[in-house]
């Protein structure tokens, strides 16, 4: 039996000490999780390898998932198939439903509000100056103005009723009994008398130049303005009587009915089209905008804002227009990327400091997680190394044993 023994115990305390030595190895690449101290010195292999080396490892992996997995090439690659043409397409749509939703839900009114103040930024401030420097030019709305003029002022007519109301509005305000007795008055100077007598006679002839030379015109024309200054009412009653005998209202609004620009010679209508032009130009240059900020600061803008948004909302238009909206972004956005995919990838890796999130990430996980997920891992692959310590201290053994064997 003391033979028997002496065979037997090489290879099992092998197997035992390869077993045990491969596992007490492996679990000191994790363990202990931190340092220990006897008379204020620390005990070798504490903390374990792992633990006490954590942060060069998150270094060497930072630097390896880097250099061998997220190059440059890699990260365009992964790119342009997370921002192929549908994705991109679909997730627009999603922003843009997202965006109507929000703004068929705001009971605040601020979306009304933004719109408000970009409108009077647009029409008061932005527009204004830009309008100013554009009449600078001198082709500056030209084709529109003369649009306008063509079609518009060039075929513009009164009708009976407008120039029935013009004449009237012309005889009882501009020109009434009193205006024009007042213009006769004004115009029956002595000097005016004297010039109008003078040349009656001289170019009066027959029977005019007797009555011209034995009565004259001085002596009726003096009575007529000192009739007009004494006797306002009945002069004016005799005016309105003439007016009315000569039937003024009707010529007038037959003249104001045949007035037309169509009628006036081809090189004056060119002409009266350039002034509208430059006065159009010249008045927004002077005056534009004052009338823009002015028109902008008497508009109601929230209203207006809250119109707009009033119509999106219920507008069916909109909702149908948005897959196509989605469609049209994803395209400009795709040739963008295709142009400009390396730089924005060169830009953003800096920006995203990815080596950096991984080194922060592995020295944040504890020593205890990192074993879990190592051992996760590599379970099976550590276990086979503890039992093929086993089965290598066995053969030692065997081998010893073969030895003690052959001595004796």
């Amino acid at each position: 039996m003391t033979n028997l023994w002496l065979y037997i115990t090489p290879p099992v305390a092998g197997a035992i000490i390869g077993y045990f030595t491969n596992d007490i190895a492996i679990k000191m690449l994790f363990r202990p999780y931190r340092a220990y101290y006897a008379f204020g010195r620390k005990l070798p292999f504490t903390p374990g390898l792992i633990p006490a080396n954590q942060e060069r490892l998150a270094k060497k992996i930072s630097d390896t998932i880097m250099g061998s997995l997220l190059t440059p090439d890699a990260l365009q690659q992964l790119a342009r198939r997370l921002l192929q043409t549908e994705r991109i397409e679909s997730a627009i749509l999603w922003l843009l439903q997202l965006a109507l939703e929000q703004v068929r839900s705001d009971t605040e009114q601020k979306t009304a509000k933004i719109i408000a103040g970009i409108l009077r930024d647009l029409l008061g401030q932005s527009f204004p100056r830009i309008l100013k420097v554009l009449a600078r030019r001198e082709d500056f709305l030209e084709n529109q103005l003369n649009q306008v003029f063509d079609q518009v002022l060039l075929e513009l007519q009164l009708t009976e009723s407008q120039a029935g109301q013009l004449s009237d509005w012309l005889l009882q305000v501009v020109i009434p009994p009193d205006v024009l007795r007042q213009a006769l008055v004004d115009f029956l100077t002595d000097r005016n008398i004297q010039v109008i007598d003078e040349g009656f006679r001289e170019k009066a002839s027959g029977t005019y130049w007797v009555v011209a030379n034995l009565f004259g015109l001085r002596n009726s024309l003096t009575r007529l303005r000192t009739f007009c200054l004494d006797e306002k009412e009945d002069a004016n009653a005799r005016l309105a009587e003439l007016m009315k005998s000569l039937s003024l209202r009707s010529r007038l609004k037959e003249w104001l009915q045949n007035v037309s620009l169509q009628n006036l010679p081809v090189s004056t209508v060119r002409q009266l089209r350039k002034t509208f032009r430059d006065s159009i130009r010249s008045y927004i240059q002077t005056r534009g905008t004052d009338l823009l900020q002015g028109l902008s600061e008497s508009l109601d803008w929230e209203n207006i804002a809250k119109l707009i948004l009033s119509r999106l909302r219920s507008s069916a238009v909109v909702s149908t227009s948005l897959q196509l909206v989605s469609v049209e972004l994803a395209l400009i956005l795709e040739r963008y990327l295709e142009r400009d995919l390396e730089k924005i990838v060169a830009q953003a890796i800096p920006i995203l400091n990815i080596d950096e999130v991984i080194i922060e990430r592995v020295k944040a996980t504890s020593a205890a997680d990192l074993e879990l997920a190592i051992q996760g891992i590599v379970q099976s692959e550590l276990q086979a190394i503890v039992n093929l310590g086993g089965i290598l201290g066995v053969i030692v053994g065997l081998f010893q044993s073969l030895l003690l064997f052959i001595q004796q």
